[in-house]
């Protein structure tokens, strides 16, 4: 099977090592570079069949409504070392084999929404694809983390084509607003900043700017739904309706 290889032989060696570096890891670095290359490989195709969809969902709705709902699209793919870190946290074997079973979130895409409606208008719209499996569903908007944290996330499984078969690959996607997404990004920089230690009154005040960014949110959504209400009222050329 031919898949592009990105990354050469030594860089695959040492992102092996960095997640199995035991006792006996020179072995498996040797036997599996080719199949870890090979897995990681599959995981960005399952980016691009997943950004993919979302862009042509975004496409059509700017020509059935006249707007984009997706202010943008990201996506990543699990470092080896955060690799390492979730198998140890969960007790599970270092093995790729367990990689594929148990962590979900290798894959990972992230859609910036302009609105709260418009995170449930294409998370249903992507689930009702006859190609995408929801595997599990985590909604923080409506249940936030104790933090103050928001998102929508979802687990699915995609079908990627190659040359002989067909795979499903585990992705995870984040729906979120630009709200949400700006309290995500500096929450993260504030709490995992190097040699700085967050007070129970940061916590605090990072919980206070969520609650800060949900009322933002819930009130842009309904300044739309009043504009909307209004622009219902006038014909295609701008003439009242009676």
């Amino acid at each position: 099977m031919a898949l592009e290889v990105i990354k050469n032989e030594t860089e695959l060696s040492n992102d092996i090592r960095e997640i199995f570096s035991e006792a006996g890891a020179v072995e498996i670095v040797q036997r599996r570079a080719h199949e870890y290359a090979e897995m990681m490989a599959y995981y960005r195709c399952a980016l691009m069949e997943v950004e993919t969809k979302f862009n042509v969902l975004n496409e059509e709705f700017s020509l059935q409504y006249d707007r984009n709902p997706i202010e943008m699209v990201k996506t990543r793919l699990k470092s080896p070392a955060s690799i390492r870190t979730k198998l140890e946290r969960y007790g599970f074997d270092m093995s790729l084999d367990s990689i594929r079973k148990n962590i979900h979130d290798i894959a990972g895409v992230r859609v910036i929404c302009s609105f709260i409606n418009d995170v449930y208008i294409l998370a249903d719209a992507l689930l009702k694809q006859d190609d995408i499996t929801l595997i599990s569903k985590k909604d923080y908007i409506k249940n936030p983390k104790k933090n103050g944290y928001r998102s929508l996330h979802l687990i699915v499984s995609v079908p990627i084509f190659l040359a002989h078969e067909k795979r499903m690959i585990k992705v995870e996607i984040q729906l979120r607003t630009l709200a949400m997404d700006f309290w995500a990004s500096l929450e993260h920089q504030l709490r995992y900043k190097k040699n700085f230690a967050v007070t129970d009154a940061m916590l605090r005040e990072l919980k206070e700017c969520a609650e800060m960014s949900a009322q933002l949110d819930c009130r842009m959504e309904a300044l739309r739904k009043v504009l909307r209400s209004s622009l219902d009222q006038y014909d295609i050329k701008g003439n009242l309706l009676e």
